[in-house]
Parts: structure tokens; C-alpha cells; sequence
């Protein structure tokens, strides 16, 4: 039996919970809004890059706004991360509910596979979103929660079709996307498009066919051990010195 597996349930990354009211609830000024989009666009190019360690005093600045500015608005890192990371889910959403809207089960499903292997292509916040888990309370995991629901229907919708293998279960996929990343950061500079092949291979081998059965699905906390090694990193966000605000110079709120 294949075991449906979360989209960060084997994830590297650990943050700990958002501090409450990180942001203010009453309407933000023109001004602001445009701070706050900027800090939130340069984490999410930072994080990606770098990591999640990379230091707030990068971020502010690549946003171009003071420190103070960035804490006002996000008072922890995970905070942060969870406005960097949110966009991206939303790009997975679509995918899915698109694949779900498609009258042609196998075809939802087919094209599911090619618009996530690019979304990740195109976007390295989206290859850092599998390897991040965030907490179970934020807004970033219960929407997790949605998709991958959402992602077992595309998958039972084609089984019945009768084009997708039976054995197939969500945690292939997400094996899968992990097993893109790789491509991608291996391939990143001198052949950008292989990619493009590998999730060709992909759709093949998830069609029904004559083919010998798979063997069992990896046990989840082997799983877990194969990524930490795989990235090397197993940094979690609450080990990390804490960062003040290296100054108070006042910007627009």
C-alpha cells in the first residue's frame, strides 16, 4: 500500500510557531504595502538561494529598507518565511485545481505532472517549499493539507479512468518533485531543459502498462534520513542566534 504523504512531511527544515499579530490588521499605507511586498519578494529570492539561515540584515537590505522596518512588520523569521512561502503555495493550488477541472482524468493528471516539474523550473522558492515544514497551525500547512487532498482526487479520478496505475499514491509524486529538484540543481547551467525529459519518464512510468509490480513505498522515517543527508542541511530555525535590529532609523510603517 502506497501511503499518502504530506507535501512537507519529510521535510529538512523545521520552524517554530509565528508570533501572534506579526502583522498589524488594520490597512497598510500605499507606502507600506510596497515595503512589505519588498521584503517579502527579496526572503523569498533569499531564502531560496541561500537558505533559511540567510541573515534578516541581507533581506532588508536586498529589499531595501531598514532593519527596523523588516521587524516591524515581521517580528520572527518564521513569520518571514511563511509571507515568502505563501505565494508559492498558491502556484501548486492552481495547478491542482486545474488538474481537477480537466474533463480528461489522465490528461489532468498527465498535465499536473508537467506544470509542477516547471513551476519548480521556473521558481527555486517552489523547490524550497517540499523541504521546508512549517507549523502545524500555520496558514502554509493547512493549505498543504488542501492540495494534497485535492492531488489524491487527480490521482483516484485517473485510476478509475483506467490510465494511471493502480499502485500510484500521492507520495510518489512528491518523491517525484524531490527527485526534480535534484535535475534541477544539477542541471541548472549547462542544460536547463533536461528537466523536461525526466518528467516525460515520469508520466510514462505512472501509466497503466505491462510492467513488473513496484516494490514497497520507503518507510517514512528512511525518508526522512535520505533528505537530510541529501541536502546536507538540517538546520532548524530555532537553533539560530537570535538577530536584533541593527539600528531604529524609522522608515515608513
Amino acid at each position: 500500500m502506497v501511503v499518502p504523504l504530506h507535501f512537507c512531511a519529510y521535510a529538512d527544515v523545521v520552524i517554530p510557531d509565528a508570533q501572534r499579530g506579526a502583522e498589524r490588521s488594520r490597512p497598510l499605507r500605499a507606502d507600506a504595502e510596497r515595503n512589505r511586498e519588498r521584503i517579502v519578494s527579496a526572503a523569498a529570492r533569499l531564502f531560496a538561494e541561500q537558505g533559511l539561515s540567510v541573515p534578516l540584515e541581507d533581506v532588508a537590505r536586498a529589499a531595501g529598507v531598514g532593519v527596523a522596518t523588516l521587524y516591524r512588520r515581521f517580528p520572527t523569521r518564521t513569520d518571514l518565511a511563511i509571507a515568502a512561502f505563501e505565494r508559492n503555495m498558491t502556484s501548486y493550488e492552481d495547478a491542482v485545481d486545474k488538474a481537477l477541472a480537466n474533463p480528461r482524468p489522465w490528461d489532468g493528471f498527465r498535465d499536473l505532472v508537467y506544470d509542477i516539474c516547471a513551476l519548480q523550473a521556473s521558481d527555486p522558492g517552489l523547490r524550497a517549499l517540499l523541504t521546508t515544514a512549517f507549523p502545524a497551525s500555520s496558514v502554509i500547512e493547512q493549505r498543504a493539507a488542501e492540495a494534497v487532498d485535492k492531488l489524491g482526487q487527480v490521482i483516484a479520478r485517473a485510476q478509475r479512468d483506467g490510465m494511471l496505475r493502480p499502485d500510484i499514491g500521492v507520495g510518489d509524486i512528491v518523491v517525484m518533485l524531490l527527485a526534480n529538484t535534484g535535475v534541477l540543481e544539477a542541471t541548472r547551467e549547462h542544460a536547463p531543459d533536461a528537466w523536461r525529459r525526466f518528467a516525460a519518464l515520469m508520466v510514462d512510468s505512472f501509466r497503466v502498462g505491462p510492467r513488473e509490480a513496484l516494490p514497497p513505498p520507503t518507510p517514512a522515517e528512511e525518508l526522512r534520513s535520505s533528505i537530510a543527508m541529501l541536502t546536507g542541511d538540517t538546520l532548524r530555525i530555532e537553533s539560530l542566534p537570535p538577530t536584533e535590529p541593527a539600528d531604529s532609523r524609522s522608515d515608513f510603517d
